[in-house]
Order: structure tokens, then C-alpha cells, then sequence
């Protein structure tokens, strides 16, 4: 544990990750609160709303950091990655604790599930998903392409071409087990009926 936070203390952008994740989950149940205990709609909405303010303040620390001369590492990747997720799911993921919360306290109806996997309704869930993964790999791939510029030198951003690899094998495999996965299985079951 003293190993996290001595990385934490000589890595700031690192700690500013944390923060801007613990920060959008403060958030997010600070505005679901505001909108279901204290029920003040409008301060609810802006909380909420006002969550892709922590992926601004962390893109302009990654990109300051690099700026003044860092050489990118994992943590400028990572940086990126959680942009595109944040971007990409974020709307989706306030959707999905919204329901919950309004079902669980404010006697809402039942959170929506997703089709189920022999439902071909279920098709078109996993390709809407993967097109958020899509949407969020090339978010967090322009980042880090901006990054690269904002560097100049190759030598110093070899951890960002990494990232963007590891970051297209998600998506590949996500493509692969998600939608595919249940096209083909969905057509072929419907096909043996």
C-alpha cells in the first residue's frame, strides 16, 4: 500500500486520474442525491451535467504535463483511456444509476434490462454497445495522437503508440465477443427453430 502512494506522490498526473475517477462517482451520487433525497431537480441536473468537466481538467493536465517536456508513460495513456471511456459510456452509465436510484427510492419503475441473448432484439444492444467502445477508442486514440504531436519527438511517446495498441485489441476483441459473437448465434439458433 506505501508503494501506491509514494507512486501516487511522484507521479501527480497519476493522482489526478484517481481524483477525476472518484470525482465523477462523487458526483454522480452527489446529483442522484440531490435529485431524489433532497429533491432539487435543478441541482441535480447540473451536477450531473457537469461531470465531463473532470475529463477537461484532465486532458489539459496531460496535455500541460507534456507540454513542459514529460516523456509519456502508461499514466498519459491511461489519461486518454478514461477520456474516451468517460465520453463515450458517461451518459449511459448516469442513465443506468438513475434508473436504479429512481426505482429503489423514489418508486420509479424497474430498471430497463437489456434484451436477453436469445432475443434478437439483442443484436442490436451489443452493436450499440460496441459503437460506444468504437466511439470511445477514438477519443481516447485522438488524444493520444494530439499527445504525440504536442511531444514532437518519437522517443518520447513510444508508451502512447502502446497504449493505442492495447486499446485497438479491446476493441477488436470486444467486436469479436460482443456483436459477431451474437449475430451469429442469435441467426443460427433463430435459423434452427
Amino acid at each position: 500500500m506505501q508503494g501506491i502512494f509514494e507512486e501516487l506522490r511522484s507521479n501527480p498526473l497519476a493522482a489526478l486520474i484517481g481524483l477525476c475517477e472518484i470525482g465523477f462517482w462523487v458526483m454522480l451520487g452527489a446529483g442522484l442525491a440531490a435529485r431524489y433525497l433532497l429533491k432539487l431537480r435543478r441541482t441535480s441536473n447540473v451536477l450531473l451535467i457537469s461531470t465531463p468537466l473532470l475529463d477537461v481538467v484532465l486532458l489539459i493536465a496531460t496535455v500541460v504535463d507534456l507540454a513542459r517536456g514529460s516523456t509519456a508513460s502508461s499514466v498519459h495513456g491511461i489519461g486518454a483511456a478514461y477520456l474516451g471511456f468517460s465520453v463515450a459510456f458517461g451518459h449511459s452509465l448516469i442513465r443506468w444509476a438513475d434508473q436504479r436510484v429512481a426505482y429503489r427510492f423514489a418508486g420509479g419503475p424497474p430498471p430497463v434490462k437489456p434484451p436477453a441473448h436469445d432475443d434478437p432484439k439483442r443484436i442490436g444492444y451489443e452493436w450499440r454497445e460496441w459503437g460506444k467502445c468504437l466511439l470511445a477508442w477514438a477519443i481516447a486514440c485522438g488524444a493520444m495522437l494530439l499527445l504525440v504531436l504536442i511531444a514532437g519527438s518519437p522517443d518520447r511517446t513510444e508508451a502512447l503508440w502502446a497504449w493505442m495498441g492495447r486499446l485497438s485489441t479491446v476493441l477488436l476483441i470486444w467486436l469479436v465477443a460482443g456483436p459477431l459473437w451474437t449475430t451469429f448465434s442469435t441467426t443460427s439458433k433463430a435459423g434452427v427453430r
